[in-house]
């Protein structure tokens, strides 16, 4: 149950196909290394990637307890749940936004999380009625903002950091995913999708960027194969740049916690 969660933090991107989920999948797995309790709601109801990208297989289901509520899938040592474990592959979830909120409702709140640290929400694209009703019925602990360089995602990345501000969810900060590809031949770096968008777009909103990620083959092989590369190759850079960027936001969600004012008290006495 939610009670037993200490923070919630959302990943979101303004537009489809930033790596938005293998990021998501990523964060949850470097702080579960980090040592932390950890579970990961993939809140993408029209297009659920997280059971494919944590290796489940094909026909998994939840336990139900009492008729109501989920057990959820344990796997790579997080919680986890998802619209993928409840439907088919093939089905196509042709729903208006009530049942779309509705059934992202029930995940998060009819799920059995243990007590967590950490529940990372990977989120659908856009600024639509899922985020509304996340800001509207739990107390997010921020959200991180995930990217790629060129402009078109930028200007996206900007609607859904305004989105959050408007329902007073703090930003984290940005991912820049996708920044720079090494030749795996040759060794030459380049930025195919540009350089200096995140910077530029943290800049503009005051917030930082707090993880910059290469366009690198082998993390798409890897979550494709469900073996997320934090877990298959711990000890490279790219998982090391994953654990750099859960590190930046255990600091930033206890910061958030230090800057808030104490609550009052009262105290009775006799005089």
């Amino acid at each position: 149950m939610l009670n037993a969660v200490k923070h919630i933090v959302c990943v979101a991107s303004g537009k489809g196909g930033v790596g938005k989920s293998t990021t998501a999948v990523n964060l949850a797995l470097a702080l579960h290394q980090r040592g932390l309790r950890v579970g990961l709601l993939d809140a993408d109801i029209y297009g659920p990637s997280q059971p494919l990208m944590l290796g489940v297989k094909a026909g998994t289901r939840p336990q139900i307890i009492d008729k109501k509520y989920m057990e959820p899938i344990r796997v790579h040592g997080i919680a986890s749940n998802s619209m993928g474990y409840l439907v088919d592959a093939t089905t196509a979830m042709a729903w208006r936004a009530p049942m779309i909120v509705g059934a992202f409702k029930q995940m998060l709140e009819q799920t059995l999380w243990s007590e967590l640290d950490y529940l990372i929400i990977d989120m659908p694209p856009g600024t639509g009625d899922i985020q509304l009703t996340l800001s509207q019925s739990v107390a997010v602990s921020g959200a991180v903002i995930v990217t790629t360089p060129q402009d078109v995602a930028l200007l996206d990345a900007r609607k859904g950091i305004e989105m959050f501000r408007k329902v007073n969810v703090p930003i984290l900060g940005i991912v820049e995913n996708m920044g720079v590809h090494i030749c795996s031949n040759c060794g030459h770096a380049e930025a195919i999708f540009g350089e200096g968008g995140g910077k530029q777009i943290a800049k503009d909103y005051g917030v930082d960027v707090i993880g910059s990620l290469p366009l690198d083959l082998s993390i798409r092989e890897h979550t494709d194969s469900g073996n997320p590369i934090v877990v298959a190759q711990p000890d490279g850079a790219v998982a090391k740049a994953y654990r750099a960027l859960a590190e930046e936001v255990v600091q930033k969600v206890e910061r958030l916690i230090a800057s808030k004012p104490a609550q009052p008290s009262i105290s009775m006495t006799d005089d």
